[in-house]
């Protein structure tokens, strides 16, 4: 997302605009009208769409630091683009990026100030907003302290055009609409461009009122339904699936660019397969959406993405026998990493792999991940970066193995050549399995706020050859199961820059061997429970 600097405002554009507010008179609402608390859900999620624009309010650059600018970029939903409303009394509220935790802020009462976030400080009006109402529900955001509006200045349409503060004059460059964010709507409500329907054993596709398809195989109708969509569209078309079927495999349904698909049904996968076949398949696209979609038997994969950018899974359901719930990478250098994907929930049981695997990815959102019985780990996060997770939740995954409910592998968390933390994780939770988190080959840049571990088969936690790892700060608990280690191997440079912090540790042990330069083990409540340094 390029910066882009401050520029002059249109004068012409600003008389423009005031002589048609001036014509329209009441139809559009001027000043800083604060709407009430109940205007918005403090305990929602919301994305910010620019009405001029059509463009989000986004967080530049997966940025945590003070003072870090936020602009438009392209709507992505994902933890760059997500506020929180905080109330702050009197009708107005601090806006909190879910992100980096920090809040918006305009530094200065001045035309054209650059919005960008800070820590929150309590009775700094700078960092409050009022919603002032616009017609077609949407809001102007007024700062308490200057009185004036958030505005994309110069009304840029551009990803990474600037936001600032301007005279609140009510243009659509100063509207904003709320989107909730995380709330899963019904599978199949709203409108659509195809849907493939099975009655009596036969599928029928339609596509407006004509239909392109009659069959008996799922897999057929689905692909059929997906081809039936506009060629070289460039907003996303809908295909609704109302029905359950069988399909191999070693066959797949291929979504392109442009898609959004909701299964409302069970795609039940039978026989054998090789290669990088699945049920839902993407490669090389962009604006690919899974509203729903319940897997069940045994497939390769249950979803395959590769070199994809911009891509939403809603609602992800997986009762396995075998393979690997969702897999998303990529294929070559970092010019072809796959970017900007989130995940709201995935449920995956009885995988022989993991339940969620991502490689060479960079902006992942993701909800929530549960696992159970699954062969390896519940969420392996490889050469992955600017990731957000709310909660991993698993349970007896990877008995018997190396593997973790959260792992990090293969430099994880790595930009160019250090480690900022750039991946959040709110909760672990582990019971059984393998280990409960392993961070290892070269990863990091890693917060884990909560844990809570207990009974696992392996080590509780492994820290190997990883760098800048915050384990803890939010709380939690470790009971029973392998040790807390801290160790190294030989081929990559010894592990350093680790926090472990405010959690009981109830059962077991912290081992540090051989000794990590910089660790810091701080508020632990031992329980039955020690502390081996090197």
């Amino acid at each position: 997302m390029p910066t882009v600097s401050a520029r002059g405002r249109s004068p012409r554009l600003v008389l423009l605009v005031t002589t048609i507010l001036g014509l329209v008179g009441a139809a559009v609402a001027i000043g800083p009208q604060a709407a009430s608390a109940a205007t918005v859900d403090t305990g929602a999620t919301y994305v910010f769409v620019n009405r001029h624009s059509g463009k989000a309010m986004d967080l530049y650059d997966w940025s945590t630091a003070d003072g870090a600018p936020v602009n438009q970029y392209a709507r992505n939903d994902l933890a760059v683009q997500q506020w929180r409303f905080v109330d702050v009394g009197g009708g107005y509220y601090q806006i909190r990026s879910v992100h980096s935790g920090k809040v918006l802020e305009l530094p200065n009462a001045v035309d054209g100030t650059p919005l960008v976030q800070n820590p929150a400080v309590s009775g700094n009006t700078r960092q409050h907003f009022g919603l002032a109402d616009s017609d077609g529900g949407h809001v102007r955001f007024v700062n308490r302290h200057s009185g004036k509006a958030l505005d994309v200045w110069g009304w840029s349409t551009a990803d990474g055009g600037m936001i600032s503060q301007y005279q609140d004059l009510g243009g659509a460059n100063q509207q904003w609409q709320l989107v909730r964010v995380g709330a899963a709507a019904d599978c199949g409500s709203g409108s659509f461009q195809a849907e493939a329907v099975l009655s009596g054993g036969t599928w029928t596709v339609r596509n407006g009122g004509s239909t392109v398809h009659t069959g008996t195989d799922l897999r057929a109708a689905v692909q059929a339904a997906v081809n039936s969509l506009t060629a070289g569209r460039t907003s996303k078309q809908r295909v609704v699936v109302r029905g359950s079927g069988s399909m191999s495999a070693g066959s797949r349904i291929s979504l392109p660019s442009y898609t959004a698909i909701d299964v409302c049904g069970t795609i039940n996968v039978t026989g054998t397969g090789s290669g990088d076949q699945a049920p839902i398949y993407s490669r090389g696209t962009t604006q690919v959406e899974v509203q729903h979609l319940t897997v069940t038997g045994s497939p390769l994969y249950g979803i395959f993405l590769r070199n994809v950018t911009n891509v939403v899974l809603g609602q992800i359901d997986m009762r396995l026998t075998a393979g690997l719930g969702v897999r998303i990478d990529n294929r070559g250098d970092t010019s072809q990493w796959t970017r900007n994907v989130r995940i709201d929930n995935v449920y995956v049981s009885g995988a022989s792999s993991h339940a969620v695997e991502t490689y060479g990815v960079d902006g992942l959102t993701i909800g929530t991940v549960t696992a159970r019985n699954v062969g390896e780990s519940g969420l392996l996060l490889n050469q992955t970066i600017n990731a957000t997770v709310t909660t991993v939740d698993a349970e007896n995954a990877g008995a018997g193995t190396g593997y973790a409910a959260f792992r990090m592998a293969n430099r994880n968390g790595r930009v160019g050549d250090s480690y900022p933390t750039n991946v959040r994780v709110g909760t672990v939770r582990a019971r059984g399995g393998g280990r409960g988190i392993f961070c290892v080959s070269e990863s990091g840049g890693a917060a884990i706020d909560r844990v809570d571990i207990a009974n696992t088969g392996n080590n509780a936690i492994l820290i190997e050859n990883c760098y800048g790892v915050n384990i803890a700060s939010g709380g939690g608990t470790i009971s029973g199961g392998g040790e807390v280690r801290l160790a190294e191997r030989t081929e990559f440079p010894g592990t350093r820059d680790i926090t472990l912090r405010n959690f009981t540790l109830v059962n077991n042990r912290i081992v540090e061997n051989p000794c990590v330069d910089n660790l810091t083990i701080s508020n632990v409540t031992l329980n039955n429970s020690s502390i081996s340094r090197c």
